[in-house]
């Protein structure tokens, strides 16, 4: 995917329309690159992260289409650095947050929640499973205000279309019908393609009824299936970071009470059939044939500010920094990762009503929610 890129005819030639002919023959011109933009424009934004997404025409003040903008931006990064894409690893972030924290026994920290009978712990191993029957789920035994909650898991290889395997918080059963939720969501695929990592964030109620979601997804630079690999969420008050063997992956920033949970969450792991909407938006759905569909977590480790800890506990951070943020080579491991595998972001997709997401916006190519 991130090989493929498109040329539209005409394109270079909008900034020549403007110089040398009237205004309305501009506009049209720049109508029509913008009208044959669009057909490509979305799968630009989700290959790389644009460095302008609106630009004010200094001659007109009137805007110029995101599309073209887009456009000639990414132009622009594959000439000044066409090794963008390469594959390999992620560069070493210089901190590792995960050891910051002993790892604990499933018994220690959670309890079965749901299909106990495609469960089994061996000393401080999980396994659960999906099959025609039942899935599975665990819960932790007490809910947090803020803290770091990682684990190291294995994914079922082969076809797994439809099937949702979840490391999340959650407070939908203290707040049902208006609760918050942050996920970490592993969405099954079709055999020969690769799983897709799905980050999420659901505050009051966006989760419930009219869908609201905040979804930033992933492909990996390591195949999911053929070792375990360290996930995990930090949850503070001021944000979100996601990491993948501790490195950052997204950063969702607190803009305002409205866009971020603060309530209690408790966290949660799971395996399910969510086939109307899991791969490819229900294009394929879970298969049978092919069960069980197994998941595997060890390495729990979790720590932070519980409900019922004083308030003078203080929240943990993803950096070495006690007030939180990333350090600068947590920011570049953020960048490459996001500059490769980063395949969807909610505050790109043209489709979305961008009024109920406000911190999309004003955004700033760096250091935003979504953006490294």
């Amino acid at each position: 995917m991130g090989g493929n890129v498109w040329s539209v005819g005409g394109v270079d030639r909008v900034g020549q329309g403007r110089s040398s002919r009237s205004d309305n023959d501009g506009d049209e011109h720049l109508h029509q690159a913008c009208t044959a933009l669009s057909r490509h424009s979305y799968s630009l934004h989700i290959l790389y992260r644009p460095t302008i997404m609106l630009l004010r025409s200094k001659e007109s003040n009137r805007d110029m289409c995101p599309s073209a903008i887009a456009f000639l931006s990414i132009l622009t990064i594959l000439t000044a650095a066409p090794s963008r894409i390469t594959a390999g690893q992620p560069p070493w972030p210089g901190y590792r947050p995960s050891l910051r924290f002993r790892p604990i026994s499933f018994y220690q920290a959670f309890r079965n929640l749901w299909g106990p009978q495609h469960q089994i712990v061996d000393q401080n191993a999980l396994t659960i499973w999906l099959d025609s029957s039942s899935g599975s789920g665990f819960k932790s035994v007490k809910p947090f205000r803020s803290g770091y909650f990682g684990a190291s898991i294995k994914l079922h290889p082969g076809y797994t279309a439809g099937v949702i395997t979840a490391f999340y918080l959650s407070n939908s059963e203290a707040h049902p019908g208006h609760h918050d939720e942050v996920d970490i969501e592993f969405l099954g695929t079709t055999l020969g393609k690769p799983y897709v990592l799905q980050t999420n964030v659901y505050i009051r109620g966006s989760g419930d009824g009219t869908i609201i979601g905040r979804e930033m997804k992933f492909h990996l630079w390591f195949d999911p299936t053929q070792d375990f690999h360290h996930y995990a969420i930090l949850w503070s008050p001021r944000e979100i970071v996601f990491l993948v063997d501790d490195v950052p992956i997204r950063r969702y920033l607190r803009k305002s009470a409205a866009t971020f949970p603060l309530r209690p969450m408790w966290l949660y792991g799971s395996i399910w059939d969510a086939s109307s909407w899991a791969t490819e938006d229900g294009k394929y759905r879970a298969d049978y044939s092919y069960q069980p569909f197994v998941a595997k977590y060890t390495n729990f480790r979790a720590g932070g500010c519980s409900a019922y800890s004083p308030a003078w506990c203080r929240p943990v951070s993803a950096s070495p920094f006690r007030s939180g943020g990333l350090t600068r080579q947590q920011h570049m491991a953020m960048r490459w990762v996001q500059s490769r595998y980063l395949i969807y972001n909610y505050c790109w997709d043209p489709k979305r009503d961008h009024s109920l997401t406000p911190e999309c916006w004003r955004w700033s190519p760096f250091f935003t929610n979504g953006i490294a």
